[in-house]
Formats: structure tokens, C-alpha cells, sequence
């Protein structure tokens, strides 16, 4: 089931100083994890990866992920801490058409010689925030005891 992203996060992913990593899994289930300046929302909310490479293993990858319902995962990190990892499904590779034109002008203007291969569209299924204040404060709610002796005693 899609999840909806916060505008806090779709800000985030607008960013561009905002690291984004896509991580897919080959034939044998192993990660493969890029850093993906292409990753951003589309207006109903679903992250769009533009590949531009027709033979990347990013994109071999994603297509064994949509043939066998396999889940990718999405790392957003900010300049200012601020983390979050999303969970989805690719759920539609546009190769033509509009929305195909669309984003394949963008990539041109961007970079004169890319290509696009295809437009990806994937569907958030879980959010978590994985900044270290938050990743923290939910460990030790769930852990109380998992604490340094040294910061027991102050």
C-alpha cells in the first residue's frame, strides 16, 4: 500500500544539495546502491528516476524488481543531518510518449549530450526517518537499557 510523502521530505528531495542513493538488488538478491541526482516527485507524490543509461545495472536491476515485485530502497540525506530512507515498489517504466518528452527535455537542458532510457516510477510503501536525534530517541524508547555505564552514572 502507497504511503504519502510529508512536504517536509518532498522539500527535501527538491534540494539540490540533497544526497540521494537508490539502492536495487541483482538476480542473486545482492544490493546495489548509486547515488541518484535524478530522483525527484512527480505532482501525485511517487518518486521519479530518470535513467539515463539503457544498460546501467541500476537498470537491469529495476526491471527484475518490477518483473518479480522486488522493493528497491531510496537514501535522502540533507546539508543540515536531516535523513530519511523510503521503501517502494517500481511500479511503471515509460519509455514514450508525453510524460517520456517531458522529462527527457528537462535531461537535455540539464546536460546537452545524455540520453533518457527511461522514466521510472516508483511507489513509496514505507517512510522512516533516519536522522540520528529521531534513530535515537526511538532506540532508546524500545531499548532503555542498551546505555553506556559512563552515562548511567551522570
Amino acid at each position: 500500500m502507497a504511503v504519502d510523502i510529508t512536504e517536509k521530505l518532498a522539500v527535501l528531495l527538491g534540494k539540490a544539495d540533497t544526497v540521494k542513493i537508490l539502492v536495487t538488488t541483482d538476480e542473486e538478491g545482492a544490493p546495489h546502491a548509486v547515488v541518484k541526482d535524478s530522483l525527484r516527485l512527480d505532482e501525485q507524490h511517487r518518486l521519479i528516476y530518470l535513467e539515463l543509461l539503457e544498460s546501467s545495472r541500476t537498470n537491469k536491476n529495476m526491471v527484475r524488481s518490477i518483473w518479480f515485485n522486488r522493493a528497491v530502497a531510496v537514501a535522502v540525506a540533507g546539508a543540515n543531518g536531516e535523513s530519511y530512507q523510503i521503501k517502494g515498489k517500481p511500479v511503471k517504466a515509460i519509455v514514450s510518449g508525453p510524460l517520456f518528452r517531458k522529462y527527457y527535455k528537462q535531461v537535455r537542458e540539464q546536460c546537452d549530450d545524455a540520453d533518457l532510457a527511461a522514466v521510472w516510477v516508483i511507489e513509496p510503501q514505507k517512510i522512516m526517518e533516519q536522522s540520528f536525534p529521531v534513530r535515537r530517541r526511538q532506540e532508546e524508547a524500545s531499548h532503555p537499557y542498551f546505555k553506556h555505564l559512563d552515562r548511567l552514572a551522570k
